[in-house]
């Protein structure tokens, strides 16, 4: 797909970042189906390519308000089915992409719109941004937001967050664990660009095999994780990129990486 197809998405390229904009602001940037088809053709796309690292953004005064209901209300139980499959998918795929994905979030970001962050390798937030799983309060429970957002926060604020419905702001995100960090509004593209450099740099398919590793290993008990690491990181010694960088150690010259 190439980005004159896209209705919901501006999808660009500035040297080694794709980024990735959700382009719905006056739905508040709600995933309607068409809108998470779009999102997932996009991850898929800049996954295949020689992309470094992916940035998710949006435009308008929020990031996402989550499921857009005039959907949701249209469809009978299959279809709301198919729907969260299909939003399941998204997050899956950013997760399996093998560049460093990062959320510039401001504004709302919530329920599926938080889930979005949380699935997001990183997360910038501008102090601005507040996240919020709001079914706790209504009558949809965010129960497939949750599912990431548990994995960032912990259980007892997951809780709080799902239960009460109530919003955080930024800061408190960050000191969840739920965004790396909270800057001011103005410093919200340089911060993302800053975090996005400095967690692309080195090799590039050393890069993807580790960040699809460390999903694999947060989803095992501990035993396992180190039965998987231990493997992974043997056969990893045995790349070019491995190689080249304890050449450079050894030999005190910068590495000149071949991927």
């Amino acid at each position: 797909m190439t980005a004159v197809d896209y209705q919901h998405l501006l999808v660009d390229r500035d040297g080694d970042t794709v980024r990735i904009t959700m382009n719905r602001p006056e739905r508040r940037n709600a995933l309607s189906a068409e809108h998470l088809a779009e999102l997932l053709a996009a991850f898929r796309a800049a996954g295949a390519c020689d992309a470094t690292g992916i940035v998710l953004a949006a435009r308008g005064p929020v990031f996402s308000a989550g499921h857009d209901f005039a959907d949701v209300a249209a469809r009978d139980l299959v279809g709301v089915r198919e729907l969260l499959e299909l939003c399941t998918e998204l997050m899956r795929a950013i997760e399996a992409a093998p560049q460093v994905v990062i959320a510039r979030v401001h504004g709302l970001a919530t329920a599926a719109g938080c889930q979005l962050v949380a699935s997001c390798d990183l997360a910038i937030a501008a102090e601005s941004a507040g996240f919020a799983l709001p079914g706790g309060k209504g009558g949809w429970f965010c129960h497939t937001p949750a599912v990431p957002v548990a994995r960032a926060v912990g259980r007892k604020r997951l809780m709080e967050l799902a239960l009460t419905g109530d919003p955080i702001d930024a800061r408190t995100a960050a000191e969840w664990g739920l965004i790396n960090r909270a800057v001011p509004d103005e410093d919200l593209d340089a911060a993302v660009a800053e975090l996005l450099g400095r967690a692309t740099r080195g090799s590039r398919a050393s890069k993807a095999l580790g960040k699809h590793t460390l999903y694999a290993e947060l989803d095992r008990p501990e035993a396992d994780a180190y039965t998987l690491a231990v493997e992974v990181m043997a056969a990893a010694s045995q790349l070019p990129g491995a190689r080249e960088g304890m050449a450079a150690f050894l030999e005190k010259r910068p590495p000149v990486w071949p991927d």
